[in-house]
């Protein structure tokens, strides 16, 4: 007899086909279905990079499976879980030297790149005896009223280092999701019913005419050998990588996926009045025809 399809395969299928806003509460509700494939979903599943604050020095950081143990969290400025838990998974004190370094950096290349948000980055060892890392990058747009945009821009970097002799083989998958949603409010948005009040759409569970979300997230991979002269070289050679994957990724959303939204809607409903744009046409062709006379 035939085995049925992989549980979690399936939740994977069904995860692409539902909306990419809702990520979090799907991942949620797929595990109280399937608890058993909990850890399983978690770790195949990239959500939205969730803020917490260091307890210990009050500075920020960013939450997500691969510095989770349990219900607990590890800070990359303390080393210290939230809420504390014994025996917690943590880098070698070799490895956390170099962690601290790193964190350093890239919180460097996150105020030069981003001018805000958040960052952090989390190491841990291999079985084979290289080391593997993440490097996490957030930064929301938050609106001070109704009418303006907000958005989300989570950049999520999985490397894994081997080396060999005074090289290094660096293995980078990024992901980039992001999040952006434009409001206008307006005397449409209100709306009557008869012996009552009226009421904005918003009040009454609706989206507002003037509301568009765009949402989604890319992944992208490399791989690349580099010379390393000392410990720290891992930092530069990753960072090197990481910005320059950035730099493709931005433009690849710019250009191509913002360039297409932009011309499907231009095809759906046009900004000129149609019967102008046919009169122009047609007197293009008139001057047309009589330059070749």
């Amino acid at each position: 007899m035939a085995e049925g399809p992989d549980p979690v395969d399936s939740m994977l299928d069904l995860m692409r086909r539902l909306p990419p806003t809702n990520v979090e509460e799907n991942v949620n509700a797929l595990i109280q279905i399937c608890p058993d494939y909990a850890d399983d979903l978690l770790g195949s599943v990239d959500q939205p990079l969730k803020v917490k604050t260091d307890r210990a020095t009050g500075k920020d950081y960013l939450a997500c499976d691969y510095n989770r143990d349990g219900d607990s969290y590890r800070s990359p400025w303390s080393n210290e879980y939230d809420p504390p838990i014994e025996d917690g998974t943590a880098p070698t004190p070799k490895l956390r030297k170099l962690e601290i370094a790193a964190n350093e950096a890239f919180d460097t290349y996150r105020e030069l790149y981003y001018e805000g948000g958040v960052s952090s980055v989390y190491l841990w060892d291999l079985e084979d005896g290289g080391f593997a890392g993440v490097v996490l990058l957030k930064k929301a747009m938050t609106p001070t009223s109704p009418d303006e945009p907000s958005g989300s821009w989570d950049s999520i970097h999985v490397f894994e280092t081997a080396e060999r002799g005074r090289q290094a083989h660096y293995k980078l998958t990024s992901t980039v999701m992001l999040e952006l949603v434009t409001k206008q409010n307006n005397k449409a948005d209100e709306t009557s019913v008869l012996g009552e009040p009226e009421k904005k759409a918003s009040e009454q569970g609706w989206k507002s005419a003037g509301e568009i979300t765009l949402s989604g997230s890319m992944t992208r991979q490399t791989e690349q050998d580099w010379p390393v002269h000392e410990q720290t070289s891992h930092i530069t050679n990753t960072g090197k990588m990481i910005e320059e994957m950035e730099m493709k990724m931005r433009n690849l959303l710019q250009e191509v996926y913002f360039g297409k939204t932009r011309d499907i809607v231009y095809d759906l409903r046009s900004v000129d009045d149609l019967d102008k744009a046919r009169r122009q046409r047609e007197l293009q062709k008139e001057l047309v025809g009589f330059i070749k006379r």
